[in-house]
């Protein structure tokens, strides 16, 4: 089966918008392939506001989330893989979900290594934190 977390993910993006809530996704920068602004990555993670009025060209897809944004008012085009995703949350109330490891997810983590190999350490455990 196709890992669940894309499927997830948009249905509670949906959620959230239709709530009128700003969506945030946690995201874990230590995964390969993750292109965001490494100046506001904090503890291996950082935050992301994917509200459409914050991102331009969102795309929720199975394998990754990509959009185009600014930072500090430098535009950047930033790409998530779907594996890297820890959590989205409503900023306003924290409302959400975060995703734990399921099944077949190491072989999106890193694709050189097959799938029977032992993986690599991760944190043990994702957190969350409060952004201002």
């Amino acid at each position: 089966m196709n890992p669940s977390r894309s499927y997830l993910l948009r249905a509670l993006y949906e959620w959230l918008v239709d709530n009128q809530c700003t969506p945030h996704i946690v995201v874990d920068t230590t995964i390969k392939g993750v292109m965001v602004p490494v100046q506001f990555v904090s503890d291996g993670q950082i935050v992301l506001n994917i509200n459409s009025t914050a991102v331009q060209d969102l795309l929720l897809s199975e394998d990754a989330v990509s959009f185009n944004a600014r930072f500090g008012g430098v535009p950047m085009n930033v790409y998530v893989p779907m594996v890297a995703v820890v959590a989205i949350y409503a900023k306003e109330s924290g409302m959400g979900m975060g995703f734990g490891m399921e099944p077949g997810v190491e072989f999106f983590d890193n694709p050189e290594v097959p799938p029977n190999d032992p993986a690599p350490s991760k944190p043990s455990r994702p957190k969350l934190q409060v952004v201002k």
